[in-house]
């Protein structure tokens, strides 16, 4: 199998060929992925279908922290936090390339809640054993100011530092997909699944559509997986008509601005807001993240829209803990994202009492579902899933390989340009540009990402519109929802020329790209609440 092994038109070809599958796995995110990757490296002939792209939904949009859950922490789920540290290890180790240490501080405002947040994060290092990312620690007024210059010192008495990981959500979903690939898995993008198959009332395989040609397959399968986040509950209906909901979605909204706001290269978490939160600002692709909300949502959707209280809960927060606050005008993206928590069985609008941990169930049919847990034990719950769809589809058994299979790409940092996120695949690119050096110019003002990117992810990485390019395989979009603006007919002109498109695809490609883009842009007023949502944004499995 080829290195380099993400192939539209390779997969179709087999996806025509193979009568029976081993595994189906519905769903193209976190979940789907580890659970096509795992599967794949046991040697079971494995398919996953996604509907639109890989990682368009969740999986894209989170706080881009691998962490065991410092929250979770004080909430005494002491085996949910071990179970992500142990897991945040084997990430550093296994795609390091896209996974790195980072310093978070916590700013004290009273003694007490410096020792409090002192002794739980030395829990914490404990609980990380030989895992651990780095000791935490007390700082003193001087050197919380020092680190942190944009802090507001008023009451300020030091800050508790300690350590976590940071990812690229996206690059990571991408290099799971290419490692099951490697692996002889199978995977399709835009290949949406509209339906069940049965035989004698259990689950025998899937009806899909080939979004892009339209071509309908009738797809067997010893075992199929649901393992579509929000969207979970669309396949459960498509087994169990009627079915009570598994899912409640929680949306958590994120905002985009300049790094000058915090000046620092470490991290900021407030354990406690003033609604009971917990909100970061965390340095990111030379830009910094603020957020996150925890919002009950009733609908879910591929694209969710931030609300306007989330927006002022991120902006007022700030501003009580920073010198120099950024205000509306200062947010270059926004993006939203909904959590697939496991729903009560009670009526709440609470997230406190939905549960955080991943749910794993089998239905009557025989239909496999998984959902609920994070980006940090994807792999975890990858195992889990395999090994009961082993005992659902009698399939001879073989152990789990995960823990220590490299990830595509896994190097240990080298250079420091932004193509060191790509880690072995950087040399592959700049070896593009060395054959046409016209590819290095960058593709949007004041960011590094350049032409040749664009082609490297339409030619390797399976990216089919300009979307997917600037808000995934780049992450423009979610930096600079303008500047993606700007570069999308560039980005447009060089995959059809890659992918052998016309320029009405160029023009369909910009149409679309802009009207998404403008759903990043925070331009006052800005007024949108739950029912305002335009239903028809709705997308479903």
């Amino acid at each position: 199998m080829s290195e380099i092994a993400l192939h539209r038109n390779a997969f179709i070809k087999t996806l025509r060929e193979r009568t029976l599958w081993d595994l189906i796995v519905i769903g193209g995110g976190a979940t789907g992925l580890g659970i096509a990757l795992d599967s794949a490296s046991r040697g079971y002939s494995t398919l996953l279908l996604e509907q639109s792209d890989f990682a368009k939904g969740t999986s894209s949009r989170s706080t881009k922290l691998v962490h065991g859950g410092v929250r979770y922490l004080a909430k005494g789920d002491i085996g949910l936090v071990y179970s992500a540290l142990y897991e945040r290890g084997l990430l550093l180790k296994n795609a390091s390339h896209v996974v790195k240490r980072q310093a978070f501080v916590i700013p004290c405002y009273t003694w007490f809640s410096k020792m409090k947040y002192l002794a739980g994060l030395k829990m914490y290092d404990w609980l990380s054993g030989k895992f651990s990312f780095g000791k935490s620690r007390f700082l003193n007024l001087k050197e919380i100011t020092s680190q942190l210059p944009s802090l507001n010192t008023k009451d300020l008495v030091g800050g508790v530092e300690y350590y976590d990981g940071q990812f690229d959500d996206a690059r990571l979903a991408i290099n799971l997909a290419q490692t099951c690939a490697e692996k002889g898995g199978t995977l399709l993008n835009y290949f949406k699944v509209a339906g069940l198959l049965k035989d004698n009332g259990q689950v025998s395989g899937v009806h899909a559509i080939d979004v892009e040609s339209k071509k309908e397959y009738n797809l067997k399968a010893k075992v199929v997986i649901n393992a579509t986040g929000v969207f979970v509950d669309d396949v459960l209906q498509m087994d169990t008509p009627g079915k009570r909901p598994l899912v409640r979605p929680s949306q958590g909204i994120h905002l985009v601005v300049d790094k000058s706001f915090l000046k620092s290269s470490s991290a900021v978490m407030i354990p406690e807001t003033g609604d009971g939160r917990v909100l970061f600002a965390v340095p990111w692709h030379d830009h910094v993240l603020l957020g996150t909300t925890d919002t009950p949502l009733s609908n879910h959707s591929l694209e969710p829209v931030a609300l306007e209280n989330e927006i002022d809960f991120i902006l007022s927060t700030v501003k009580q803990y920073m010198t120099e606050p950024p205000e509306e005008k200062d947010v270059l993206s926004i993006f939203a994202g909904l959590r697939p928590l496991a729903a009560p069985n009670k009526d709440t609008n609470s997230t406190k009492e939905i549960s955080r941990d991943h749910k794993l169930i089998v239905s009557d049919s025989g239909l496999i579902t998984i959902t609920g847990g994070k980006w940090t034990t994807y792999r975890k719950m990858a195992e889990e899933t395999v090994n009961k769809a082993i005992e659902v589809g009698k399939l001879l058994f073989t152990a789990c390989k995960t823990k220590n299979i490299r990830i595509h790409g896994c190097a240990e940092p080298g250079s420091k340009s932004h193509l060191s996120l790509y880690g072995t695949d950087e040399e592959k690119i700049k070896e593009l540009i060395k054959q046409s050096p016209s590819l290095a110019k960058p593709i949007a003002q004041s960011m590094p990402y350049t032409e040749a990117e664009v082609i490297w992810a339409a030619r390797h990485e399976m990216a089919r519109t300009v979307e997917d390019v600037l808000a995934r395989r780049l992450r423009i979009l979610f930096l600079d929802a303008k500047a993606a603006m700007g570069a999308a007919e560039r980005v447009a002109e060089l995959m059809a020329a890659e992918l052998g498109y016309d320029d009405a695809w160029i023009k369909a490609q910009v149409e679309d790209f802009t009207k998404l883009a403008r759903r990043y842009l925070l331009q006052p007023p800005f007024k949108t609440t739950e029912q305002s949502i335009d239903l028809a944004d709705k997308v479903t499995y």
